[in-house]
């Protein structure tokens, strides 16, 4: 029987496969979430450099948030990865999930990113 980590490692196999096969030379949106906070970056791949990240520690969010693992923080990393984003150059991403469902503080920093003006 499989483990919950192995499933894990086989769901971020998967996705990544699919990623290189449809990403179009965009830039990745990856999403790292812990038990107490989110982080998002926007990596170029084919440079191999990140262009804009932003987490739940970052001091604007810190004092807006009490709990950076909610998703009113991961909706507001949202807001301001895509700002930087933005402020790069960068409207085009791929929205990498990582090994994580695509449900809860995922979802909602997604939702914001989109709102924000990332399309993907």
């Amino acid at each position: 029987m499989s483990t919950q980590q192995d499933l894990r490692e086989r769901r971020r196999q998967r996705l990544r496969f699919q990623l290189r096969r449809k990403a179009g030379g965009r830039p990745r949106l990856s999403v790292f979430r812990s038990g107490k906070n989110i982080y998002a970056q926007i990596i170029d791949d084919a440079a191999g450099r990140t262009v804009a990240s932003a987490s739940s520690l970052d001091k604007d969010l810190r004092a807006q948030t009490q709990n950076g693992a909610t998703r009113d923080a991961a909706g507001a990393v949202g807001k301001l990865v895509a700002e930087r984003a933005l402020a790069a150059g960068v409207t085009e991403v791929v929205f990498d999930r990582g090994s994580y469902l695509y449900h809860g503080r995922v979802k909602a920093l997604a939702e914001a990113a989109r709102e924000g003006g990332l399309s993907f």
